[in-house]
């Protein structure tokens, strides 16, 4: 007697993942759902746990003609504009969402899901999402609405940079996302370099801090809207005055943000 054996994909829930994170969130064996540490997210060779599983079949029965890499880029659909951020982003492995999970989308060339990534997860963006989620749910009609830089900027070599614009991207949003082995494989779709040490949130504040400071460049954002901006974000500041003493995340972001005005 044989036993037919499916591969099988995680069902990926909305709270597993957090921007730049595929490791937000864990399920314990008692189903108990819990954050991942950040002794765990050190660990190279640590992945989240789902609830559920899919077999591999149906996933791809749903992405043939439409995907053929094995990584997804998707947002966070259910979410508020009073959350601590509204537009939750990330890159992860192939895997299969439930409704009110990760929406996802596809890109041509795949390499502009970097570019797409970390325009989604900046505060510049945010801030405009924040003005159009009415109530708890970030769908596609309302990500359609929402200002995104286009190809022709990405091209284009900024003043900040020798090289063009989504290279200096790809450079970054690889270093914050293929940060463990599970996800190295993708550096190369994305034509960025993984990151060479484990995780690291002070490595990781300045590369977001650099992104974000960008962002409010390619927008055309003066620096006291910056500032009015970040102090939009009240959970955002309430913890990092917890954690640091300070706004910290709005101090990099000046700090890059003047740097590159240079």
């Amino acid at each position: 007697m044989t036993t037919d054996v499916k591969a099988m994909l995680p069902l990926y829930e909305a709270k597993m993942i957090h921007q730049y994170d595929h490791r937000w969130a864990t399920y314990e064996r008692d189903g108990r759902v819990r954050d991942v540490t950040l002794k765990e997210k050190e660990d190279s060779n640590f992945v989240a746990i789902p609830r559920y599983w899919v077999a591999e079949g149906e996933v791809a029965d749903k992405l043939e003609g439409r995907w053929n890499r094995d990584w997804l880029l998707g947002w966070r659909d259910i979410c508020r504009s009073t959350d601590e951020r509204t537009c939750i982003a990330t890159i992860s492995g192939e895997h299969a969402s439930p409704e009110g999970g990760t929406l996802l989308t596809f890109c041509d060339p795949p390499e502009a899901a970097a570019v797409i990534l970390a325009n989604w997860n900046s505060f510049a963006f945010d801030f405009v999402a924040r003005q159009k989620v009415g109530g708890t749910h970030l769908k596609y009609f309302t990500m359609r609405q929402l200002p995104m830089i286009s190809p022709s900027v990405a091209d284009s070599i900024t003043a900040w940079s020798q090289k063009p614009l989504k290279e200096w991207i790809f450079d970054r949003v690889t270093a914050l996302i293929a940060d463990n082995l599970e996800m190295r494989p993708i550096a190369e779709d994305l034509r960025g370099t993984p990151s060479s040490t484990p995780w690291n949130p002070t490595q990781r504040a300045h590369l977001r801090a650099e992104l974000d400071a960008a962002f409010f460049h390619l927008y055309g954002i003066e620096r006291d809207d910056v500032d009015y901006i970040m102090e939009t974000f009240p959970i955002v500041k309430r913890k990092d005055i917890a954690e640091f003493g300070e706004y910290r995340t709005k101090r990099l972001i000046l700090e890059a943000y003047d740097e590159m005005a240079a």
